[in-house]
């Protein structure tokens, strides 16, 4: 197979027509059916079947849409009864004119939006758009703002072994065993903490350096917040909320399904009156329009996805490569990184490039001699790469959610190129030099 067949590979020109079409500011559900229909053509698929492939592939995502839609309810719901405007006025007054120390409030609410209280980036549009004015007052750059969410929403998965991490880690942990390297799910974030520590270096990086810079915005509107204020002072209402929002965290560790911990907490807060029941109606209405969009990208994404699996394309890709790998680990590292993100940039999901990758690098590493460790490393990065950056990504369509409300801040330029650079670049070099220290 020589180099033509590689360029003209279904993933490979699916994803260039994917990030083509995004930065021609054509809508990401458009973008994902077009790139699934071009990958389909060069595979040489029956029409009929590329759309029966994209529509039964998107079932795959439902369980992850559903949790969207609920968690945008119970963060609608959370919003309604003011705690998130007492969380937002605390923190104006708290950090008074220091800017780094708003930046890093938001870090560790994105973080804790991971495992602590497991809302995803359903927290995003309820708690950025409130602190928009402050953010043009301080002169902060968006982009920081965005790669500050982005490291929140990514590095915890990959790098603790807490709420959304215990899935990603396990996810890695039973994939790798399946294809031949037997792993247990703790042993995961002993060694993929170390792209973690990579993401944090990257992140000062954009907001002491790159993006450090005062940035003006046009003056934003007073109402960005397209909720009621009713409530300022934390009463009964908010501590049965916040039970709500604790119980949803329990029971997914619990069950391992956040859906039904959305749903139980929800229960709670209706259930108890933090919200009247005439509420109901309205707040899922609501939480739809937080996160319904995000949701139906991330069902389109396992449509495109599956669509991509079909085309055998991924197969040939790495087939067609390892005649020239050799015997060289740190060339199979690099080779095995840039087809990972590749493929990620394209589905959007890491959680969902694992399954893919995994069958075919794993009985790579395990045939070119690579240790336990660095297997690990190379397909938590493998599969990490390009979440951030990918246009069809929550963890670039939430920030931009928050971020875009008056309509400054672009999702490409603004989020998605941002955080590829930053990011992805760490997880690459942090990915190479452990396989030199692990072997």
């Amino acid at each position: 197979m020589d180099i033509t067949d590689i360029i003209l590979n279904p993933v490979i020109v699916s994803v260039i027509c994917l990030c083509v079409l995004c930065v021609l500011k054509v809508n990401v559900l458009f973008s994902l059916m077009i790139s699934a229909l071009a990958a389909g053509f060069l595979a040489d698929m029956d029409i009929s079947d590329i759309m029966d492939y994209f529509i039964s592939g998107m079932g795959q995502n439902s369980e992850t849409a559903l949790s969207y839609i609920l968690l945008g309810t119970l963060a609608a719901a959370i919003e309604h009864t003011g705690l998130s405007d007492i969380l937002s006025n605390g923190i104006s007054k708290f950090i008074k004119d220091n800017k780094y120390l708003l930046i890093a409030i938001l870090v560790i609410i994105s973080i804790l939006s991971q495992n602590l209280i497991p809302v995803h980036i359903a927290f995003i549009p309820i708690v950025i758009p409130p602190l928009i004015g402050l953010m043009d007052k301080l002169k902060i750059d968006r982009r920081a703002i965005a790669c500050s969410l982005a490291f929140g929403l990514k590095a915890p998965y990959i790098a603790l072994p807490l709420g959304f991490g215990l899935i990603f880690q396990g996810l890695i942990a039973d994939n790798m065993t399946i294809n031949g390297i037997r792993v247990f799910k703790d042993e995961i974030w002993q060694y993929s903490i170390i792209l973690g520590f990579a993401m944090f270096m990257a992140l000062l990086v954009a907001i002491f350096i790159t993006y450090s810079k005062p940035r003006y915005y046009k003056e934003a509107s007073d109402s960005v917040n397209p909720f009621e204020k009713n409530m300022t002072k934390f009463n009964k209402k908010h501590l049965i909320t916040l039970f709500g929002a604790c119980t949803t965290l329990f029971i997914q560790i619990l069950t391992g399904s956040l859906p039904l911990g959305a749903l139980i907490g929800l229960a709670i807060i209706f259930g108890f009156r933090a919200v009247p029941h005439g509420k109901m109606d309205i707040l899922l209405n609501q939480g739809v329009s937080l996160m319904g969009y995000i949701a139906f990208v991330m069902l389109v994404c396992a449509g495109f996805a599956l669509v991509l699996k079909q085309t055998e394309g991924i197969e040939e890709l790495i087939n067609s490569i390892i005649p020239f790998i050799g015997d060289s680990k740190i060339l199979a590292t690099i080779i095995m990184l840039i087809i990972g993100l590749v493929i990620t940039i394209g589905i959007g999901s890491s959680f969902g490039t694992i399954p893919i990758l995994a069958v075919l690098f794993v009985p790579l590493c395990a045939k070119l001699g690579f240790s336990t460790p660095s297997s690990i490393i190379i397909l938590c990065a493998a599969a990490a790469l390009g979440d951030a950056g990918s246009p069809a990504s929550d963890t670039t369509l939430g920030p931009t959610a928050g971020l875009n409300v008056d309509g400054q801040h672009d999702h490409i330029k603004d989020t998605c190129i941002p955080t590829f650079i930053h990011f992805n670049t760490a997880l690459i070099v942090a990915a190479i030099v452990a396989v030199c220290l692990f072997g």
